[in-house]
């Protein structure tokens, strides 16, 4: 290491010393031993271009253990973002655009960060999204237009977390030749020593048997050894490759490095004092960086060079390609290159048909109108019927449209969410059956703190699922779901409203959508006797009025609708009249206004809810309810739906009880 690199990794390390002293919070051992990677990967590796942070070729690097954000916020305002020493100074304080953890969502827009991260092992998943959106871009456009890297940091607590192992096995199956990961190995995680809990493992030796190329670097300030790697990885294109690096946490701080002590706490201003004299810097001197290493780590004049020879080249394609110019163009605004009007069917050859399987039909009359949608299930794809049936497996020989996952939710959750990232691939999805949402929970908050455009197919969606019993029927689930900030849930009723659901997903939605789908038949709603479809994108409508002078309401959702509608009709025959409002997304329904939420569900008019799960939530909408409020049971589904009370006669019973007390 020269004298110039040497004074650009101290610079990282005394940048993270003096935000996370400022702030009195924060994890410098991390930044503090990898510093020398953030120089080279940010000032001299990735394709990058600081002044334009979304240019589409860019290299993709996620910081995985996104505790050490201080790496990762150094290396941007180093290499010439729009970051500056004031926000660095701002570090993990209210508004600025260095928090605790690196963001991208609603509320923080760090230029060049690319994912949130912090739940340790998604920025793993993540990237194998990301390196997937890759390959398949670079297959459908071409590699004048798409020809880049992906890279993540990985530490040891990521390395612990079953997702990487699952997204690490996926990725050493299809072979994701431009994916590097840069395991930081120091030994210690937050409660001690790695013996504690991570020693007799041979990870090396784990990802080469997940296929993966191993390469090792003995000294984390090496930076020769690092290059060496990194070229290593770059010309293995049948494989990812792990680059082992070992490094000391904390260095070199006299009295912290290589313990659990620097890991997750501020150096304080006497060991502050002790490192910089350590590193031959000025000890009273903070947030200090010489000219000379802004010079030397910038990487505005490199990257805007790479990015202009580019746009050269974009130019040409986008002439010579001018209907595929403009399908780019809208998959890089996440959206369907036409509308979906006249494509998404309206009309079925059956009477009763189950959600997920209108679902399938629906994904297989878009297909050819979303080019580059593409995702997969979790090993059930038969099950849930979520597949493009004109197109090609995902491998490693050829980037097709459908992933098959294996059983592997909590990958799928991660990849899904790094396909989106990445952008150009319109809604990528992921599916399985809703019980086992609880396995990929993490990456479907995620998706909506980020604001992510990704469709999660949930079927199976209640005790109907039957003789499986109680560990595969869903109960509060769709209120654990409800229950995340900025994500949409719909569960329709019929195959119509299925249809128009992922018309919803596709068009409207700006940010994830959850669809939730039976498993049962249900019967195919008669849309002249019934109200418009329309009413979905609303979140609810008036599915049937009452029919005489109104006494109530019973709003329900998905396969409860037919429960509902049921139940009104048999009141009708003695002259009790209610409306049956369908409610497939409350979400979307509490977007409205009040006039338009008074229309449907009027303020005072007795209002009996109906839905196979737990009642939590129905309150708002609702004064009695008709719900499950335990678990399930192995039996025929019909069965079980009617011992747990979701008949006709049991929300009949129900009106009629609230009825008595107006």
């Amino acid at each position: 290491m020269n004298e110039i690199e040497r004074s650009c990794v101290t610079a990282v390390r005394t940048l993270t010393i003096d935000a996370i002293n400022k702030s009195n919070s924060g994890h410098p051992g991390m930044p503090m031993g990898m510093a020398a990677l953030a120089y080279l990967l940010y000032g001299e590796v990735l394709k990058h271009d600081p002044k334009d942070p979304h240019w589409p070729d860019r290299d993709r690097l996620v910081l995985s253990c996104g505790h050490g954000s201080m790496w990762q916020y150094a290396g941007l305002h180093l290499s010439g973002y729009d970051l500056s020493i004031d926000d660095i100074k701002q570090f993990r304080q209210w508004g600025s655009k260095t928090p605790g953890h690196p963001e991208l969502d609603r509320h923080v827009q760090t230029p060049g960060v690319e994912m949130t991260t912090g739940p340790l092992g998604q920025g793993c998943a993540n990237t194998v999204g990301m390196a997937m959106a890759e390959v398949f871009l670079r297959e459908h456009y071409g590699k004048d237009v798409i020809d880049h890297h992906t890279y993540a940091v990985v530490s040891d607590g990521d390395l612990m977390e079953g997702i990487s192992a699952e997204a690490a096995s996926i990725a050493g199956q299809i072979g994701l030749g431009r994916l590097t990961w840069f395991y930081d190995d120091n030994d210690i995680s937050l409660d001690g020593p790695t013996s504690l809990s991570f020693s007799r493992e041979d990870v090396s030796a784990r990802f080469e048997a997940y296929g993966w190329q191993v390469l090792d670097v003995g000294d984390a300030d090496d930076l020769d050894s690092l290059r060496r790697a990194i070229k290593a990885g770059h010309e293995e294109l049948a494989r990812p490759t792990l680059i082992h690096v070992h490094s000391i946490i904390g260095y070199p701080s006299p009295n912290k490095m290589g313990k659990s002590a620097s890991h997750g706490a501020p150096l304080g201003p006497e060991e502050a004092r002790l490192t910089k004299e350590a590193l031959g810097v000025d000890p009273d001197k903070e947030f200090d960086v010489p000219e000379s290493v802004y010079h030397a780590f910038s990487a505005v004049a490199r990257g805007g060079e790479a990015h202009t020879e580019w746009n050269h080249r974009f130019q040409a394609w986008q002439a010579a390609n001018p209907e595929l110019a403009q399908e780019w163009s809208q998959a890089f605004k996440a959206k369907p290159p036409k509308s979906l009007d006249g494509v998404i069917p309206t009309t079925w050859d059956k009477d009763k048909l189950a959600t997920r399987a209108a679902g399938g039909k629906v994904m297989a009359a878009f297909e050819a109108a979303v080019p580059t949608m593409i995702g997969g299930a979790a090993d059930l794809t038969e099950s849930t019927k979520t597949i493009f049936p004109k197109s090609e497996q995902f491998t490693h020989e050829a980037a097709g449209r459908n992933i098959f996952f294996g059983v592997r939710e909590h990958a799928m959750g991660g990849i899904v969410n790094g396909l989106a990232a990445h952008g150009g691939i319109v809604r990528p999805y992921g599916s399985t059956f809703l019980q086992f949402a609880d396995y990929m929970r993490g990456s479907i908050r995620l998706s909506a703190l980020m604001g992510l455009n990704v469709a999660w197919v949930f079927t199976h969606d209640s005790v109907a699922v039957g003789e499986d019993g109680p560990t595969h029927q869903p109960i509060e689930h769709f209120a654990a779901l409800r229950a995340i900030p900025e994500l949409v849930v719909l569960r329709p009723a019929d195959a119509t409203e299925t249809a128009e659901a992922w018309r919803v997903v596709l068009e409207d939605l700006d940010g994830p959508g959850v669809l939730i789908l039976s498993r049962q038949d249900l019967p195919v709603l008669d849309r002249t006797k019934y109200g418009t479809v329309k009413g979905v994108a609303r979140g609810g409508y008036v599915l049937s009025p009452a029919g005489g002078d109104e006494v109530g309401a019973i709003v329900a959702t998905g396969s409860e609708v037919s429960v509902a509608l049921a139940a009104q009709a048999q009141l009708a025959e003695d002259g009790t009249h209610v409306r049956v409002v369908s409610l497939p997304s409350w979400e979307l329904f509490e977007d409205q206004d009040d006039t338009y939420r008074d229309e449907v569900l009027p303020k005072g008019l007795p209002t009996v809810s109906v839905e196979a799960g737990i009642r939590m939530g129905w309150e708002r909408y609702a004064q009695a309810h008709v719900s499950i409020d335990r678990f399930g049971a192995s039996a025929p589904g019909a069965l079980v739906l009617e011992k747990l009370g979701i008949t006709p006669d049991h929300v009949i019973s129900e009106l009629r009880s609230l009825l008595a007390k107006v």
